[in-house]
């Protein structure tokens, strides 16, 4: 039997709590399922761990938005946009700009 995406990553995560790509990829695996809260949960975790890992913000916006939430989601973004600009990543400060501004209509 194939074990699911999310407990390899699981086990991967066992083995290494603290690889923020491993966080990232399971909260992305609980939104691919529809799980918006625990993909919420793991992208707290992935930014506890790695605070400029920048889409972390961008995909606990959308989770968050998805919930109903736009001006959580709003404040994520701002936080994220801070960071990319902190750290130098104009791709992602592009992207959470163009998402924030689409909230804002």
């Amino acid at each position: 039997m194939m074990t699911s995406r999310l407990e390899q990553l699981a086990k991967l995560h066992q083995a290494d709590p603290a690889d923020a790509f491993l966080t990232y990829g399971i909260a992305l695996e609980n939104a691919k399922s529809g799980c918006l809260d625990e993909a919420i949960v793991w992208l707290d975790k992935t930014l506890e761990i790695d605070p400029d890992y920048c889409y972390a913000y961008f995909q606990k916006a959308v989770q968050i938005e998805a919930k109903g939430n736009k001006d959580a989601a709003c404040a994520v973004l701002k936080d994220g946009i801070e960071t990319a600009k902190k750290i130098g990543d104009e791709h992602a400060c592009a992207e959470m700009t163009e998402l924030l501004e689409s909230m804002d209509t």
